[in-house]
């Protein structure tokens, strides 16, 4: 599988960890970690806010702005259709 993402490496992670995680509270910004350009894990921003009724990955996609790419998404489901069951 090929993605077009800069992976650091866990070498450059484990010298600048706390640049990293610095950038990553202050901007937002999000890194790939990996070895030999294969990716393994992401550094993501914590929520700002956490509703402990959720699970941790809801907590995560709901305000880490996992999912910020749908704003610009047109609205084409109703109340009603969200309330629908399918299953």
């Amino acid at each position: 599988m090929y993605m077009n993402i800069k992976t650091l490496s866990t070498t450059k992670v484990r010298e600048n960890i706390s640049s990293i995680v610095d950038t990553v509270y202050n901007t937002g910004k999000s890194f790939v970690i990996g070895r030999r350009d294969n990716p393994e894990a992401i550094i993501i921003p914590f929520p700002k806010e956490f509703n402990p009724k959720f699970s941790e990955i809801t907590n995560m996609n709901a305000y880490s702005q996992s999912f910020s790419f749908l704003n610009e998404e047109p609205n084409i489901y109703s109340k009603l259709d969200i309330n629908k069951k399918y299953v």
